[in-house]
């Protein structure tokens, strides 16, 4: 009979540390990490402290007895698999893979733990170098101190020797990322500095999307133009309250408009990668995931356009009425030149010659009006007002009138498609295509749209005047134009 033979197998340990130093790319990781341990541990309050060549990280959690020391430095233990609710709040526990803690050792050349749970108040060394000098034996120095040492439980790790010099504010970013510091009865302090979460302004879209894995959750926020920018884009993905990684979900197809996206999305069910850089794409929780979050960028464009559309409708109904106020105050200086006819005699008002100006806002439509002052002398019979031709407009079309007495004409910016006509006219209706090559040009600088605008619409006043003779229609336009943009003395 013949006995089994075995082969041992043997880690060094210093492909722990390699292990640390891979799965962590940043160094600074390690605090991400630290702090999320106290917050395993129910930790209320968590006290950072960066100086040049230390950093300190004290909590009032739960703390560890001696066979909690021996679980914290277990590799790949997965204690918290099997406990993941912590009992005093009942959070969810975010580590999975007891490695995290050697991140710190791609940043320091020793760390320290002291713990205390109850009456037992614990130490642990663990320097870097004296580890990898000795032989394979898994042994670090434990030092048992008094139970007074410490006054209430909680652990606190000092980190020394450290490889370079840590900005707190880099450190505020990441812990404001890769922690839940929304969770309550949990804050986080920097050098007595409280850390607090991240706030943007702007149009703020919350949802709730369901799969088969679980919910998903979160807010999106739309950015003013003026606020956008190109650091830190996409959305959060967060996996119990920690962000994961940030994702673009197809808006990278979305030119500057990407920009102005931001916001978070919950997703706990979604498996993530051993460093918490990543998730598992091809498993059907993540498959679920980008399915319902197609659902919400849709969503999000389509918001996206409107914003755009009504701010760009805004921009564009100014400068049409600038232009209509300017070519008004050409037609008072110029009668001879009008198609409506002569101008009403009135009391000079608002520096246009002698008529006021009136603006008229109908409810529910996007008209105003540019009027005269009533005649002196009213006419005996007051004519039956044509209603100017308007069609073929979208729900985006902007709309303006100016008005000489009884009559005048209406202006409508509007899509017409890139290859149709820049301008044209139909009976007192002028439209101006928004979509032509040349507008896009000349409406992109805020110094040249109103004076495109009135380029189109005196082009159109003067043919109106006589359009049998397009040469002198190009004259009559030339002295509308000059006479709306030089100022008279």
């Amino acid at each position: 009979m013949t006995f089994p033979e075995f082969i041992p197998v043997t880690i060094d340990k210093s492909h722990i540390v390699t292990i640390g130093e891979r799965l962590y790319a940043e160094s600074i990781e390690f605090v991400r990490e630290l702090v999320n341990n106290a917050y395993d541990a129910d930790a209320a309050l968590i006290e950072v402290t960066v100086a040049e060549d230390t950093i300190e990280i004290k909590d009032n959690g739960s703390g560890m007895d001696l066979e909690g020391l021996k679980q914290y430095f277990s590799i790949g233990s997965q204690q918290k698999l099997y406990s993941p609710k912590s009992p005093t709040y009942n959070r969810d526990r975010i580590g999975q893979f007891g490695i995290g803690k050697f991140a710190t050792l791609s940043a320091c050349k020793r760390f320290e733990v002291i713990t205390k749970k109850d009456e037992f108040v614990g130490r642990v060394i663990f320097d870097k170098e004296q580890w990898e000098k000795t032989s394979d034996v898994w042994q670090l120095p434990l030092e048992i101190l008094p139970s007074d040492f410490r006054k209430q439980n909680g652990t606190t790790v000092i980190l020394t020797g450290l490889d370079k010099r840590f900005d707190p504010k880099d450190i505020e970013a990441k812990i404001i990322e890769g922690t839940p510091i929304k969770a309550p009865h949990f804050r986080v302090r920097i050098n007595n500095h409280t850390v607090t979460p991240r706030s943007l302004s702007g149009h703020k879209m919350p949802f709730l999307e369901g799969t088969p894995f679980g919910v998903i959750s979160g807010e999106i926020i739309i950015l003013p133009e003026t606020a956008s920018t190109l650091q830190d884009l996409g959305i959060e993905v967060k996996v119990k309250q920690v962000t994961v990684r940030r994702e673009l979900f197809g808006m990278e197809t979305w030119g500057k408009a990407m920009a102005r996206v931001r916001g978070e999305v919950n997703a706990d069910f979604l498996p993530i990668t051993s460093d918490r850089t990543g998730f598992i794409k091809d498993s059907p929780e993540y498959q679920a995931f980008l399915s319902a979050m197609g659902t919400v960028i849709d969503a999000v464009r389509l918001s996206l356009q409107k914003l755009t559309v009504k701010k760009e409708g805004a921009r564009v109904s100014r400068a049409l009425k600038e232009a209509l106020q300017r070519i008004y105050k050409a037609l008072a200086v110029n009668p001879d030149l009008s198609p409506f006819g002569a101008l009403p005699i009135g009391e000079e008002t608002k520096g246009i010659g002698s008529a006021a100006e009136v603006l008229h806002k109908k409810e529910g439509d996007k008209e105003e009006e540019i009027k005269t002052e009533e005649k002196l002398t009213p006419p005996e019979k007051k004519k039956k007002k044509k209603k100017p031709k308007v069609k073929r407009l979208t729900p985006n079309a902007i709309i303006k009138r100016i008005k000489f007495g009884e009559t005048g004409v209406s202006c409508v910016v509007d899509s017409f498609g890139e290859d149709g006509p820049e301008a044209f006219s139909e009976e007192t209706t002028i439209y101006i295509n928004r979509d032509h090559p040349l507008y896009k040009r000349e409406s992109s600088k805020v110094d040249t749209h109103v004076l495109n605008l009135a380029r189109l619409i005196t082009q159109e006043i003067a043919l109106m005047k006589d359009p049998r003779n397009p040469r002198q229609a190009f004259e009559r336009q030339s002295k509308l134009l000059k006479d709306a943009f030089i100022e008279r003395s």
